[in-house]
């Protein structure tokens, strides 16, 4: 079986070395030549746990090839899937100009049937644009070839997208014949052999599907954080809140933790783009609205609680920061609560010295040398006022107090994701603040 899958991004080539690990033989497009001739030496443009091995051994295998000639991916190919970009506009709807734009260049080239599956998170309605796009495109040529759409979006976590590909909760596919049906089914069928559940649904259910799902987990995120944020002031614990509803097997203990806002490619995005679709419609999603305001603010949370500590004044004082990507295991900025912690320190006069694990190259494109970057966790904290956690890497958890009472010129810590217990900080004497949760000071 042969498929092509059209943009070499987070979802695109996740998708395309995942299939071809099934024997699939996939051709990857992307119009950007050098990211093209660095895949095929083997070397790939995102850090995902897994994914380069598994590149450079399809490639060996000759199962996964990387192209930029979209009409030579078609050449026998039973299905396209559309794995462009879908940036958000200035109003917060999502921009399909790259998926028409390869939606048409499918319809001048494509010679066979073909099924054309949207795999970028699109808004509902996308698919019928694209089918437009294919169809108007083969009638300019005079040709009646035969073709369907369908919608099959990802449910890929940053940072264990190989496991969520190959081992998925569920996989979602919107068609409208039995034709394309039977076409994805058979393209799907090596990961349903564990048990895992395939759902055949119409278009617009399967396209609304992928945005319910991640404003379900916002909201989430959003709850618990304005809870965290009530714990404070009425001196209850967020943990043992937290605990206490998570044994409500209704409500669960996943996307229940506290902290400084979400970010990522997906969350912000997907819900700007839910709420624009609703408004589109004339309906308010009042419930979605207030979820992207409290996450506003909660980004901020940290920041205030430093500014509150040092009496409104951290100019000239120095800050180390650990983790800057918005979740571990992904060097993805975007929309990173680390960035607006960062932004209003420097603009307060404040320096900054970063490090993470893997992303600081990433923060470097996004905000260049507006601050220090430092060669390891420890090297951060030398002669810092304060140590401020923003991203949960492993590697964070456990702490070297010697070495970080003999860096900081105060023992202070700001925990932006509660990954350390108060009662050691207590032991240990360090002034601590965390979320959700009393501050301990010394």
């Amino acid at each position: 079986m042969k498929i092509s899958v059209v943009g070499t991004g987070y979802v695109g080539l996740v998708t395309g070395t995942c299939f071809a690990e099934t024997g699939v033989i996939v051709t990857c497009v992307d119009i950007d030549k050098v990211k093209i001739e660095k895949l095929k030496k083997g070397i790939i443009p995102i850090y995902e746990p897994g994914l380069e091995t598994m590149v450079k051994r399809n490639v060996e295998k000759e199962r996964l090839f990387f192209t930029t000639n979209l009409k030579e991916s078609l050449e026998g190919a039973e299905s396209v899937f559309i794995a462009v970009g879908t940036p958000p506009d200035e109003d917060g709807s999502a921009d399909l100009k790259h998926v028409i734009a390869v939606a048409r260049e499918i319809g001048q080239h494509m010679t066979q049937y073909i099924v054309v599956t949207t795999k970028s998170t699109v808004p509902i309605g996308t698919a019928k644009k694209v089918k437009a796009a294919v169809q108007q495109e083969l009638d300019k040529r005079g040709a009646n070839i035969p073709f369907d759409v369908a919608s099959n979006p990802e449910f890929l976590k940053e940072g264990a997208a190989i496991d969520d590909f190959l081992k998925p909760d569920r996989i979602v596919i919107g068609t409208e014949s039995e034709e394309a049906e039977k076409l994805m089914r058979k393209l799907y069928k090596p990961f349903l052999l564990n048990g895992h559940p395939i759902v055949f649904m119409d278009i617009p259910s399967a396209e609304l599907t992928k945005y319910a799902a991640n404003a379900m987990l916002a909201t989430r995120i959003s709850f618990m954080n304005d809870i965290a944020n009530l714990c404070e002031i009425v001196g209850a614990d967020v943990n043992m809140v937290r605990k206490g509803i998570g044994s409500d097997t209704r409500i669960g203990n996943k996307f229940i933790y506290p902290g400084a806002g979400y970010g990522g490619s997906c969350f912000p995005k997907d819900v700007k783009a839910l709420i624009k679709t609703a408004d589109e419609h004339k309906y308010s999603l009042q419930v979605l609205k207030a979820v992207e305001s409290v996450n506003d603010s909660q980004k901020e949370i940290i920041f205030n609680k430093i500014m509150q500590y040092f009496n409104g004044n951290v100019k000239g004082k120095r800050f180390a920061i650990w983790g800057l990507s918005f979740k571990p295991n992904t060097d993805d900025m975007r929309e990173a609560p680390s960035l607006v912690v960062i932004s209003k320190l420097v603009e307060a006069g404040a320096t900054v010295k970063a490090y993470d694990p893997v992303a600081m190259e990433e923060t470097k494109h996004k905000i260049g040398n507006t601050i220090l970057y430092a060669a390891d966790q420890y090297d951060a904290t030398i002669e810092a006022d304060a140590l401020v956690l923003m991203t949960e890497w492993q590697e964070f958890r456990v702490l070297n107090y010697k070495t970080l009472a003999k860096n900081l010129k105060s023992k202070i810590i700001f925990d932006g994701r509660n990954i350390y217990e108060p009662n050691e900080m207590i032991e240990e004497g360090f002034t601590y603040y965390s979320i959700g949760r009393k501050a301990i000071n010394h």
